[in-house]
């Protein structure tokens, strides 16, 4: 059972094929966890064990590995690189205290790794730079240690250097001597020194009266640094010749922060935020991070982190807010697809419980002492949608189980049944997203389906005000139906949550309150189904201020059939609209096409809001532009950019389509309707 104070948790994050998975290779080779050196492209990693994953070349999900150095426990969190994989990344932060930023010296600042260095930073935690594949050739390591400087900021100084010939690495925090293609050795180590310092007044205090400040002295405050922001090292690796990598783990096992040295957890329940000590005999309480499927079994792993307290065999674990609790079993360590049991988890620890398929990512396991859920990075929304159909009939039980394990390990992979469309429509942040879905789907879970673009997420709404009043009655020779209903509409705020704000300002017993209900079930009929073309409904404030009743014919039926009525005759003078998708769209494409896509996303009806341009002949293109318009993009990209441009987008608002768009739309929906009906 690890101690507090030897526990090193790291996350990796970088744009992919930045060699993220290779290091954690080099570091289990170094460490003697594995006795060959595991290599990409002979797919025989630890850490890529996943068949997509084998065959692409790149990882999908994130993955656990773990070593023992300096008799300190190194949990390592291996995760994807490309933007269409960002939810497997991002979960995992919540996990470590160092985020290991890692960028290829052949590619420099990609896209990706400025996403996952700011959701790292805005999580809280201590950033470290990693340049890997020094040896690239033609490669400025002094430019682009100034360009990762420029970009992070100006914290990021070298903790050591590549020699002359790139064959091993020069520590900067203890020498002053040496030659280095990067860097002057003696400015490397003032610089990182007096970063360093700078975090400890006493330190600085003696270096600024002329004291020399030992090695020993600047270990003893550099997570306290690191924490503080003061210094972000760099350090250079080349993981395929294992080049660095004995410095890199000296580095996380002396100088990063422990679970001990880290803020506390925040746990939020409703407005109320709890900060959760690091403390193995607190209360019990971590939070599921990572969920993956055994490749050969399809058995169910959920890793978690540990805040505070222990588990064990014996305990008794509550998931939520649930009220009963579930033997979990051994914990087990996982080194990629493999396990062992370990006796104990305790706080500050990772572990992974095995076949409890309650536990989904996010979630709060505790002692039942806790509630609510741990702050977690932002997610994005998926935007990117297919509808699917399987190719067999009686497949739906077997296809409703793949996509369940699917969206089990990936956050940003959905399911929605649309009811308006009576589709099936799984959603991811990209084309290449949805094709590797698909793909597992086939290989592994032997699901074959048939894909067409959903159609387009319309809303409804209104851009006035109005009055509508409706009269329900029924005489049929038995016992009659009778309701009255008047109510006012108006807009509300858009987007607003939730989509119906509803008024009950009936005074005086005109109609009973036992009927009220029965009214809102027939405005929501209509929010449901929508006025225009049979879209949901948002953003209305519905006050019903007076109606009438008969003693003995008001029922419930004939209220509902009321409310509905008014609210369709209120909805007929409100000036009702059709409002479309706007989705927020990063391009990143070669600076040479920027005229191409810019023209294009104007004719697309976007409209473009930044450009930035990146290392390589690089730029992004960041834009606003109706969904509708760019449902099947990914096709003319790389027909302008020759297959070298990429996207990533997320849901920004809804707004008022235009005129000409809008009566497409409800065309449209007429002569569906008329084609059902006929």
């Amino acid at each position: 059972m690890a101690n507090l104070n030897d526990i090193r948790n790291i996350v990796l994050l970088g744009h992919g094929s930045s060699g993220k998975t290779s290091l954690v290779e080099a570091m289990l080779h170094t460490t003697g966890v594995i006795n060959r050196l595991g290599n990409i492209d002979e797919k025989n990693t630890v850490c890529d064990y996943d068949d997509e994953e084998k065959e692409r070349g790149n990882s999908i999900h994130s993955a656990l590995a773990h070593v023992t150095y300096e008799g300190k426990t190194i949990n390592i969190i291996d995760t994807p690189g490309y933007p269409d994989f960002v939810g497997s990344a991002l979960f995992p932060i919540t996990a470590a205290e160092t985020a290991v930023i890692v960028i290829s010296a052949a590619a420099g600042i990609e896209m990706n790794t400025r996403k996952l260095f700011q959701a790292a930073q805005k999580a809280g935690k201590a950033p470290m730079i990693v340049i890997n594949k020094m040896d690239a050739d033609n490669v400025d390591l002094t430019e682009l240690v100034e360009q990762i400087r420029e970009t992070f900021g100006s914290q990021c100084r070298c903790a050591n250097v590549p020699n002359m010939d790139k064959t091993a690495v020069i520590d900067c925090i203890v020498n002053t001597e040496g030659e280095s293609p990067v860097r002057d050795i003696a400015d490397a180590h003032t610089n990182i020194l007096e970063s360093v310092i700078e975090a400890d007044d006493d330190l600085m205090e003696s270096y600024l009266g002329g004291e020399e400040i030992t090695p020993a002295q600047v270990a003893g405050v550099f997570a306290k640094a690191m924490e503080a922001g003061t210094v972000i090292p760099i350090v250079f690796t080349n993981a395929r010749t294992e080049t660095g990598i004995k410095e890199l783990l000296d580095l996380i096992a002396k100088e990063t922060p422990s679970p001990a040295d880290a803020p506390d957890a925040i746990l939020k329940d409703g407005d109320t935020e709890t900060p959760v000590k690091a403390d193995p005999n607190g209360p019990l309480a971590g939070t599921v991070f990572r969920v993956g499927f055994d490749p050969r079994s399809n058995m169910k792993y959920a890793s978690i982190r540990l805040f505070s307290g222990s588990m064990d065999a014996g305990t008794q674990l509550f998931i939520n807010d649930a009220k009963k609790g579930i033997r979990i079993g051994h914990p087990l360590k996982l080194q990629g697809a493999d396990t062992s049991d370990v006796d104990k988890g305790v706080a500050g620890d990772i572990i992974t419980l095995a076949k409890i398929d309650e536990l989904k990512l996010g979630d709060l396991v505790h002692d039942g002492k806790m509630a609510g859920k741990f702050i977690g990075p932002a997610i994005p929304k998926p935007m990117f949608g297919l509808a699917l159909e399987p190719t067999a009939r009686g497949e739906e039980n077997k296809l409703s189980a793949a996509l369940q394990k699917l969206t089990d390990e990936d956050p940003c992979f959905t399911i929605t049944h649309d009811l308006q469309t009576k589709e099936m429509v799984i959603s991811g942040l990209g084309d290449l997203h949805l094709r590797v879905m698909l793909s597992k789907m086939e290989n592994h879970y032997k699901v074959h389906v048939n894909t067409k673009p959903p159609k387009i997420p319309y809303r409804e709404t209104i851009s006035g005000k109005a009055e509508g009043h409706y009269r329900h009655k029924k005489q049929s020779g038995g016992a009659g139906q009778f309701g009255e209903v008047y109510l006012r509409i108006e807009p509300a705020e858009r987007d607003s949550d939730p989509t119906l704000e509803y008024k009950w300002d009936i005074f005086g017993g005109s109609i009973p309150g036992q009927f009220e209900p029965a009214i809102l079930k027939g405005i929501n009929d209509v929010m449901a189904g929508g006025f225009l073309a049979g879209f949901p409904m948002q953003d209305v404030v519905v006050s019903v201020y007076d109606g009438k009743y008969h003693a003995v014919d008001s029922k419930e039926v004939a209220f509902r059939a009321a409310g509905k009525g008014a609210f369709l005759d209120a909805l007929e003078k409100a000036k009702p609209v059709l409002l479309e998708p706007i989705v927020n769209i990063e391009i990143t494409i070669p600076a040479e096409n920027m005229g191409d896509i810019t023209g294009d996303m104007a004719s697309r009806r976007g409209r473009v809001g930044g450009q930035e341009m990146l290392p390589g002949g690089m730029m992004i293109i960041k834009a606003q532009v109706p969904l509708s318009e760019v449902s099947n993009y990914n096709s003319q990209l790389k027909s302008v950019t020759g297959g070298q441009g990429s996207y990533s987008m997320e849901l920004s608002h809804y707004e008022p389509t235009a005129p000409n768009v809008q009566m497409q739309v409800i065309e449209h929906y007429k002569k569906a309707k008329e084609a059902d009906q006929g």
